[in-house]
């Protein structure tokens, strides 16, 4: 497992952006299709933002990682890149997860992937949270999906009732774990 240092201080991301054009590496560096470089381009991710530069590598390298960085620092495409990357898109089962602690935020970083998943064709996200009927979640689950972002009791309860299926995971992320530990959401694991 690498953890990433979380020692850097992050600007407000028009700062960051600035700051690190002159020293942080280009997406280009890394080994990611053309479709997606190019939808990188048309959303302004021109360079990596620390946390990028130090996640990205080791996560398309397929290491699992511990990491850590403020808002707006760029999180969510630092593990939202690898993800995509690694996807069967022949493959209509669920291979990647994502808990987020709040349904705001599992929305926030459905769009977010959505954004980022335009390179390629046919790419199915779904979002599993409480605050909407339940049947339009296990409905679009029975059509298959690529992604799951969700909240850890809806996600519990779809795999309680035998709707979700995650045979076919090979990303999980845990998107503000530590929130998610301040709240008890581990306390069955532990």
């Amino acid at each position: 497992m690498t953890k990433i240092p979380t020692s850097e201080t992050i600007a407000p991301p028009a700062e960051l952006a600035k700051s690190a054009a002159a020293t942080a590496p280009g997406f280009a560096e890394l080994p990611l299709s053309a479709a997606m470089l190019a939808n990188l381009e048309r959303l302004n991710y021109t360079v990596m933002t620390p946390i990028q530069a130090a996640s990205l590598p080791a996560a398309l390298e397929g290491r699992d990682l511990i990491a850590q960085a403020k808002t707006g620092s760029g999180k969510t495409a630092a593990f939202a890149i690898p993800l995509l990357a690694k996807l069967d898109t022949s493959r209509f089962d669920i291979q990647a997860l994502v808990l987020c602690p709040t349904r705001e935020l599992a929305d926030q970083v459905t769009q977010e992937i959505r954004r980022l998943a335009r390179a390629e064709d046919n790419i199915k996200i779904l979002t599993l949270a409480g605050g909407v009927m339940m049947r339009g979640q296990r409905t679009s689950l029975e059509h298959g999906a690529h992604i799951a972002v969700g909240t850890p009791g809806r996600v519990m309860d779809l795999l309680d009732r035998g709707n979700l299926n995650l045979e076919h995971v090979n990303t999980l992320v845990l998107d503000e774990a530590d929130r998610m530990l301040d709240m008890g959401f581990y306390d069955d694991i532990a």
